[in-house]
């Protein structure tokens, strides 16, 4: 809303191969330190916040023979799935480095859809130990962590005294202001896509529970804990402290309705947090760990993964262009000028940059206390499933049975499960 077989050379070494056949006459695979270089493309979503092609530039300048070309696709993480997966059935080169969804790993490397890396040429040791995870695959690192991100609750410190650490707290402080306010309660990402999933999914989770077991190979969701979930988000709609006006809400439209004063609290990722200081709410506005049943929630771990294509044949660029595109002074930009997360540990210590981002301490706790989504191979199946039957319980909150939509959601992951 990814592992598989030793890779050999995508260089062009005998006459008439193309740039996606290899010296071992193996289609779609390469090796970054043999072959390959010259101009790149960097596929990735849609850059919400325009920060991307100044940093691109960077390299460009600096690398006039091996100029990265920028291919935005839409915001939605399953619909950059869908054209990626397109592109790399077909087996083109038109893509060489891939901007993934964490959860996409799995699936890309069991595929052959891209290629493993050397642990050795990125100071993964300096990154946050749980993007690090997201990246690997049946121990072999297929990506290289770029951002990271965990959901946090945005609030109108102008309205509330203190954020909400509970639902219930969440529920009373809502219901309070909107009856004396124009103004909604809550919202997050309802719209039937990847992002309801996620929302779900940190409720689950928040409620003590999970959804598939680590290695995405067992349905370990405890329906008692879906019901929990499900009934938070039916009874804020019932109530009317989550408007309906949400259901279709992807993160830019939760983004624009939090900072045009249109919601009282709003769950987004950090990249949120920029434009909401050059927006209405500036200065009206706070940030803090999402609230769950019985205190801080349990975020969904997300962000972004480079990975190399099997299909390129400008290998050899395409990891130096991670190399520089990870490195400390860039993510650093990555934070300073596009708001996103980084995955360097230190920047979220650094005095100047805590000042300027007050929000980096509780979004360091919330990533390093967050779940990656399952490892699993058919997760775009899973998420489909998840995200449909919340869909359903969220559009008929006063007639739909919160225990049964649990209990068909949990038999269909144990289907998808055992015929993967």
């Amino acid at each position: 809303m990814r592992p598989l077989l030793p890779l050999v050379l995508a260089a062009l070494l005998t006459a008439g191969c193309t740039a996606g056949c290899t010296a071992g006459g193996e289609e779609g695979r390469g090796d970054p330190g043999t072959g390959g270089r010259g101009p790149i493309t960097l596929v990735t979503g849609r850059d919400t916040t325009n920060y991307l092609q100044p940093l691109l530039d960077r390299w460009n300048q600096a690398h006039p023979a091996e100029k990265v070309t920028l291919l935005e696709l839409p915001e939605a993480a399953d619909e950059q799935r869908a054209q990626m997966v397109a592109n790399l059935q077909a087996h083109t080169d038109r893509y060489d480095v891939l901007g993934l969804d964490v959860v996409l790993t799995a699936e890309f490397a069991d595929n052959g859809w891209i290629i493993p890396l050397e642990r050795g040429l990125f100071p993964l040791d300096r990154f946050l130990p749980p993007v690090v995870q997201t990246a690997v695959y049946k121990g072999k690192l297929w990506a290289v962590p770029y951002t990271s991100n965990a959901g946090l609750l945005y609030y109108r410190k102008d309205l509330v005294k203190q954020p909400p650490k509970t639902w219930a707290e969440l529920r009373t402080l809502a219901i309070q202001v909107t009856k004396k306010r124009d103004i909604g309660g809550y919202a997050g990402q309802f719209l039937a896509y990847e992002g309801l999933t996620v929302n779900f999914a940190e409720a689950v989770q928040s409620a003590g529970g999970e959804i598939l077991s680590a290695d995405g190979a067992k349905v370990t969701l405890d329906t008692g804990k879906a019901k929990a979930a499900l009934d938070f988000f039916t009874q804020g709609l019932r109530e009317g402290w989550i408007p309906r006006r949400s259901l279709t809400y992807k993160e830019e439209q939760s983004r624009l309705a939090f900072q045009d004063g249109t919601l009282l609290f709003a769950r987004n990722w950090p990249h949120a947090y920029g434009p909401a200081t050059r927006s209405k709410v500036a200065g009206k506005f706070g940030v803090t760990r999402l609230p769950g049943p019985d205190g801080p929630a349990v975020s969904s771990l997300g962000g972004t993964n480079l990975a190399i294509s099997a299909y390129s044949g400008r290998q050899r660029t395409a990891q130096e262009f991670i190399r520089y595109f990870t490195g400390l002074d860039n993510q650093r930009r990555v934070l300073t000028e596009g708001s996103f997360p980084p995955v360097w540990a230190e920047l979220y210590d650094d005095p100047d940059l805590v000042k300027r981002f007050p929000y980096l301490p509780v979004l360091k706790q919330s990533i390093l206390s967050a779940r990656p989504r399952p490892a699993s191979t058919t997760y775009n199946q899973v998420s489909l499933v998840i995200a449909g039957t919340v869909a359903k319980a969220l559009d008929r909150p006063f007639t739909e049975n919160t225990a049964d939509l649990a209990a068909s959601m949990k038999a269909d992951l144990a289907e998808i499960i055992r015929t993967q």
